[in-house]
């Protein structure tokens, strides 16, 4: 296994993890079930960690697929600005996601304003989780280039 097999392995679990993430908290808040939107912060914890792996092994994926013909430079640097972006706004997902979880095991009044925190914060981050998946996809997959 090379450092882009393993940037592979890892990069779609922060982008789908998001996403469901989202989706569970928006149920635990609909149906205002606290369990449900701390598994969904959980979920947002889970994500911020493969975030920072799927970034770290972006560099060792970099110079595996910089040498390979069609992989101009400026695809991977339009990829790693979005994949920053995506890190800074899914750790900070993650660090309200724990706070919030922190707050309603101490029965804090702010939980529910900590949900509402990491629901808008999550859009954001599947906002830019798609353009980092779809910028890194069109590195090697010529078929979805524009």
């Amino acid at each position: 296994m090379n450092g882009a097999h393993i940037h592979l392995a890892v990069n779609h679990l922060p982008i789908v993890g998001v996403i469901i993430g989202a989706l569970v908290l928006m149920a635990g808040m609909i149906l205002r079930k606290q369990q449900v939107s701390l598994t969904a912060l959980g979920i947002f914890i889970f994500s911020a960690i493969t975030a920072m792996i799927a970034n770290f092994t972006g560099e060792e994926a970099e110079e595996v697929v910089e040498e390979i013909a069609g992989v101009t430079h400026k695809m991977i640097h339009v990829h790693e600005e979005y994949a920053e972006t995506f890190l800074v706004i899914t750790i900070i997902l993650g660090v309200i996601s724990i706070a919030t979880i922190y707050l309603a095991k101490k029965k804090h009044k702010l939980v529910k304003i900590g949900c509402i925190a990491a629901l808008i914060l999550s859009l954001a981050a599947i906002f830019t989780g798609k353009l980092t998946g779809t910028s890194g996809g069109e590195i090697m997959h010529t078929e979805i280039r524009e």
